[in-house]
């Protein structure tokens, strides 16, 4: 009785969803102050462009590297001021999840716990280049994921259509 308890207990430990986070880690760091040190000069009233992306690579069994790239442009008078680019990745263990949990975790839960790293290096590389406190606002990842989901969705539905017509 006790022996098979414990093969039970095996098996749902087995099947029990698995989530550990390995390492996070700065993968690629890159700043430009390319019209400095005229634009010190100007009315600092920046235009900000913040572009976001995030890849995965499977490394092992249930071992994931997720990168997340943020890019931020500031301009002032048409002048680029500085260019912030941080790679933020990590290494997870994901295990015993369906197919599109996995994409999920991957796609969103990953980012988020990476983002507050990323968004500390950005201001450290901004407050470095002497540039006014600027701190990135939070990101909802889980949305963003949502709206990849609907859109690729909604291509697939427009290419099955459109090949039965």
């Amino acid at each position: 009785m006790a022996e098979e308890n414990q093969v039970e207990n095996s098996e749902a430990a087995q099947q029990s969803p698995e989530f550990a986070i390995q390492r996070i880690y700065t993968k690629d760091v890159s700043f430009e102050t390319p019209n400095s040190p005229a634009v010190f000069q100007l009315d600092w009233k920046p235009e900000i462009q913040l572009d976001l992306d995030t890849r995965s690579t499977k490394l092992a069994d249930n071992t994931y590297e997720v990168v997340l790239s943020v890019t931020v442009t500031a301009t002032v008078e048409d002048k680029t001021a500085f260019l912030a680019e941080v790679q933020q990745a990590g290494i997870f263990t994901i295990g015993n999840l369906p197919e599109a949990q996995l994409a999920h975790t991957i796609g969103a839960f990953c980012p988020t716990t990476l983002f507050p790293y990323a968004r500390e290096t950005v201001a450290s590389l901004v407050n470095r280049g002497s540039f006014p406190q600027f701190n990135l606002t939070p990101v909802n990842f889980e949305g963003l994921y949502a709206s990849y989901v609907q859109q690729r969705a909604t291509q697939e539905n427009v290419a099955q259509s459109s090949e039965t017509h």
